[in-house]
């Protein structure tokens, strides 16, 4: 009797393992915790739907069905012979990592699949999913399904969400175009409505591999350039007269296309030319109007010292001393070309003015603008070596690496600011190609060397000031004293660097080195005037800092979702990138931004105040200026119902402007 009893329950042990369910549950494999997969299906006429639910825990991703440069999409081996399946995707994202681009997701992903052509009442196989993190896994679930088994109750509200998260083939873009140029893709779509954050995902022609887009937005049209290679990473394969397939994204509507592609280019090329030579002239105005920029008045200085110490010279010497400190402005923009050019090399944010972001460089800022200051305090000369000194004397110059380095020194001086003309200039450079990057800042630096050169070619100007006299000592001390203040504003700019301590700290010791220079000079009508200006300058200072509790205006963290939420309820939005570095940003907001009227319309109960703060590297505010064409700042955007594209606002803000835009943004 006990045999027997055993005997019936290993026979419906056994008889457990072949039965199958609609559903299979969640399954799981021991060597890869990181992810886990569910299928379920239910009859749909004579055929049959299926749901490839898939669960990735924080930081894995697995793969759209074009990869990309690495990865492998999912795959199921059926067991079941003549099955068709078609598998329907949602839009992915894109990763680069480490210079290679793939497309896929992260988190919870479910893909719709239709069946057809089942023999039987069941259904096996074996699902093949790459997973990513630092590591990749490629991970095996076998499964089973028993087709007879009824559904269960929310399948076919859970394939109809699933199903509306798959592109349809229409509805997002107007024009869609396509060209092979030169081993790139071009393309260019239009949509009425205009673009806000666009993306392209593609399906890769046969025997090629398409890099990340290059991506330019300008009002209803959105252009793209990709490059293209062989499988091998080398020529690409003629396109011409292929197929693409693609889905364009842009936030959460998504379109899935197909285009021929065509052998002309998309991208007139008369037209770059002119928009060549038009940025170009933006670039030689945007150089010169530098010079007339607030935080240019160090370079001022240096200028106004130079041409003190013109008295008495030969016109060759004048000309070849300003000629110096033009090729001295040339070659520092042609190391920031040549830094730029590293930094798009190595994937890395793009911006003018970033290297204010770097505690060191402004440190070593503060040791060079603390040692022209004791120059002008006349507490210290530079001085060549004798060979040298007697080189350049007997070519006619008097100490030309000194008037190259003032040149250089200017340039370095001039880039926290942004004028009008050259934030243009500039994001047109940074996503050109290298040789017109670096031709623009070729233009930039004559822009900015202009007024030296017409000093140059006119060396009588440098003599248009009185004979020599008391007077320059005075203006020798009043230039010192600038030269000291904007050592002391980049002391301040060390503060989110290494805090408040340590720049009070430095801003102290030279303070006292300088008091104690001039006194041991002797120097006491210098020093008490220093006393007096610094003690001026540090109320002002802490004048401009202290705004009242109630005046304070009610500042935003600036992010993409920030912006889309707020258009969403009809609110305004004001958008405000600055950093502490940025001189114009602070004449913005002393100007212009804290004036009541604008306050005023500032804080009405429909505006969102978005702020970025870009004092220190944040790839977030690079996108974002990226994506909006520009590189520099200030920036400043409002957005509204009446305005949902954005209205771009001058570098140099004014009230009229600010108060208008506001009002132009409402319904």
């Amino acid at each position: 009797m006990i045999f027997i009893i055993r005997s019936l329950m290993l026979l419906l042990a056994s008889c457990a393992f072949v039965v199958h369910a609609a559903d299979s549950g969640w399954l799981r494999y021991a060597q890869n915790s990181h992810a886990e997969v569910r299928l379920r299906t239910a009859a749909h006429g004579n055929d049959h739907q299926l749901l490839l639910d898939i669960r990735l825990q924080p930081g894995w991703k697995t793969y759209w069905r074009t990869p990309g440069e690495g990865g492998v999409a999912p795959e199921i081996r059926w067991n079941t012979p003549g099955v068709q399946a078609q598998w329907l995707w949602p839009a992915p994202a894109r990763f680069d990592v480490s210079g290679l681009t793939t497309q896929g997701y992260k988190g919870d992903v479910t893909l719709p699949i239709t069946l057809s052509n089942l023999p039987g009442n069941a259904l096996a196989g074996t699902l093949t999913l790459s997973t990513c993190s630092d590591v990749c896994i490629l991970t095996d679930f076998p499964f089973s399904l028993d087709l007879r088994q009824p559904a269960e109750t929310d399948f076919a509200r859970d394939f109809a969400q699933a199903m509306g998260q798959i592109p349809p083939q229409s509805g997002l873009t107007d024009q869609l175009e396509a060209s092979f140029v030169n081993d790139h893709l071009e393309i260019r779509a239009q949509r009425q409505q205009g673009w806000r954050n666009p993306a392209l995902f593609f399906d890769y022609p046969p025997g090629s591999m398409l890099s990340a887009p290059q991506i330019s937005v300008q009002g209803d049209t959105v252009t793209a350039r990709v490059p293209v290679t062989d499988e091998w990473g080398e020529t690409a394969p003629d396109l011409r007269g292929k197929t693409l397939s693609l889905v364009i994204a842009d936030g959460d509507i998504a379109q899935q296309s197909s285009v021929v592609i065509g052998a002309q280019p998309l991208f007139d090329s008369e037209g770059q030319r002119a928009t060549l030579w038009s940025v170009l002239l933006l670039a030689l105005l945007g150089g010169l109007i530098l010079n007339l920029m607030p935080c240019v008045l160090p370079v001022l200085a240096i200028k106004l010292s130079t041409l003190v110490r013109q008295q008495g010279q030969t016109r060759r010497q004048t000309r070849q001393q300003f000629l110096a400190s033009s090729a001295g402005i040339l070659f520092s923009f042609m190391l920031l070309a040549l830094l730029m050019t590293g930094l798009r090399l190595s994937g890395q944010a793009l911006g003018w003015g970033i290297q204010f972001q770097s505690g060191g460089f402004l440190l070593l800022m503060v040791g060079v603008m603390f040692l022209f200051s004791a120059s002008l305090f006349d507490l210290l000369h530079f001085r060549l070596p004798s060979g040298l000194s007697t080189r350049l004397a007997t070519q006619g110059g008097d100490g030309l690496a000194g008037h190259f380095g003032q040149g250089a020194f200017a340039t370095l001086l001039a880039t926290p600011c942004s004028a009008p003309f050259l934030g243009t200039a500039v994001a047109y450079a940074l996503t050109a190609p290298l040789p017109q990057l670096w031709l623009l800042f070729v233009a930039l630096g004559i822009g900015m060397s202009l007024p030296w050169l017409l000093v140059a070619a006119i060396p009588g100007m440098a003599r248009c000031l009185p004979r020599p006299g008391r007077w320059m000592v005075h203006l020798r001390t009043g230039l010192g004293l600038m030269m000291l203040l904007a050592t002391l504003w980049l002391v301040t700019l060390l503060i989110p660097h290494w805090g408040a301590a340590f720049a009070g700290a430095l801003a102290a010791i030279l303070l006292l080195v300088l008091f104690g220079w001039l006194l041991r000079k002797r120097a006491l009508q210098q020093a008490g005037l220093l006393f007096i200006t610094l003690t001026l300058a540090g109320a002002l200072f802490l004048m401009t800092r202290i705004v009242p509790e109630e005046e304070r205006l009610d500042w935003q963290p600036l992010t993409e979702a920030a912006i889309y939420q707020a258009l969403q309820q009809d609110k305004r939005v004001f958008v405000d990138v600055t950093a502490d570095w940025c001189i114009t940003c602070k004449v913005n907001k002393s100007r212009v931004l804290n004036q009541p009227d604008v306050r005023a319309a500032l804080k009405a109960d429909d505006v969102v105040l978005l702020r970025g703060d870009w004092t220190q590297p944040d790839p977030a505010i690079g996108e974002f200026l990226r994506r909006r064409d520009r590189v520099a700042i200030p920036f400043n955007q409002i957005y509204g119902p009446a305005l949902p594209d954005g209205q771009i606002l001058s570098p140099l803000l004014s009230r009229e402007a600010v108060i208008t835009t506001l009002s132009e943004a409402k319904k």
